[in-house]
């Protein structure tokens, strides 16, 4: 496989432009075509990462953190993500990174997140996200399925766990071609009826062109009729943070010595009665104090997030507790998950390839007691 194959993976699952607008994500560094030889999964681009890869014979680094964010003035080895750059360079390896586009994305950082915590019914905190279109388009009842199965591997017709999805309709079209014209159904210069269906199907407003595109391909008609439609339903794929419950009710005081054992954290900062029972729980991986009030509205009983400001543990006490669980450690398990997406997709292309965790910790944060 080439490092464009591996992009495509990754953002199929987590679409770019789902990204914030001043994020970089994609491919940072390399030739998209060039041929990959393992894979190195890492929350940060180090240069103990860099090593740690070339030690494994992988060319290839994805990393949830860009390592290139802000502008470069120099390319240098005095440190920092220049002399990086540049060692990357010299082993011709290959960079491609999924940050707020993977933050967003059903299954991404915050879904890591709370499994790592054994949390269930999983639903997005809060979904922003108003970017889908209806397609429509008209056909011969006998080519519909060609043109849906089309659209669909376009990417076209997935609504939550379902795929191919349709609705269809039959009618009657009517049209008439002039003399330049070379109709598909009936001659030129006479008016024609043909039974037709018309075919809907929902799509991400980034993937309508392209679904249009294999519309076009798959029609028979010569000129295609086709509508699209933007939508206001938020979609149900792509959402912040993650709300869900634990298996059982427990002290606060106990649950955040389950955060400390399954996150690994040294120490936690929290606001909150030790003795509150705990059950409904909402997450953010990394910094994601801005869902306070949604995670208070959405009843939850605590709020695991990390870079949270003193005011917001003002805001939240008698509220909610609220704990603070470290941005390196609330992000960490989203590697794993990465892993485990690219594995199950080399698998189903029964291709081997060595994709692993880098097992350098990028964590630069130290505790002092």
């Amino acid at each position: 496989m080439i490092v464009r194959d591996i992009q495509d993976i990754v953002e199929r699952w987590a679409p770019k432009q789902l990204a914030w607008e001043r994020d970089n994500v994609g491919l940072e560094i390399g030739n998209p075509h060039t041929t990959v030889t393992g894979i190195l999964v890492a929350l940060d681009v180090t240069s103990d990462v860099v090593k740690e890869a070339v030690s494994k014979k992988a060319n290839l680094i994805i990393s949830h953190h860009p390592l290139l964010f802000k502008p470069l003035r120099s390319v240098t080895t005095t440190g920092g993500a220049a002399a990086v750059l540049r060692e990357m360079i010299l082993h011709e390896m290959n960079l491609i990174t999924a940050h707020t586009n993977l933050d967003f994305t059903f299954g991404g950082t915050s879904f890591a997140l709370a499994k790592s915590l054994s949390l269930q019914k999983l639903d997005f905190l809060r979904k922003p996200y108003q970017e889908q279109e209806k397609v429509v388009t008209f056909v011969p009842a006998e080519h519909v399925n060609r043109v849906a199965s089309a659209m669909a591997s376009a990417g076209a017709g997935v609504i939550g766990n379902y795929e191919n999805c349709s609705f269809r309709t039959e009618g009657t079209g009517t049209f008439q071609g002039n003399s330049q014209s070379h109709p598909t159904v009936g001659a030129k210069n006479q008016l024609e009826t043909s039974s037709e269906v018309r075919l809907e199907m929902i799509v991400d407003s980034w993937n309508a062109p392209k679904v249009v595109t294999a519309l076009k391909a798959a029609h028979p008609y010569e000129e295609v009729a086709f509508d699209r439609y933007p939508l206001a339903n938020y979609h149900g794929g792509y959402g912040e943070g993650v709300v869900g419950e634990l298996e059982k009710t427990i002290p606060l005081a106990q649950f955040l010595k389950e955060i400390q054992n399954k996150l690994k954290v040294k120490a936690l900062r929290y606001v909150g009665n030790p003795e509150k029972p705990i059950s409904r729980v909402a997450v953010c991986g990394g910094g994601g104090s801005e869902l306070l009030l949604e995670a208070i509205a959405q009843g939850a009983d605590a709020f695991v997030t990390a870079d949270v400001r003193y005011h917001a543990f003002h805001d939240a006490a008698g509220r909610i507790a609220l704990i603070d669980a470290g941005h390196y450690e609330t992000e960490q398990p989203v590697v794993y998950s990465i892993v485990k997406k690219l594995t199950e997709s080399m698998e189903t292309k029964s291709e081997h390839l060595r994709i692993e965790a880098a097992v350098t910790s990028t964590n630069p944060v130290r505790y002092y007691s």
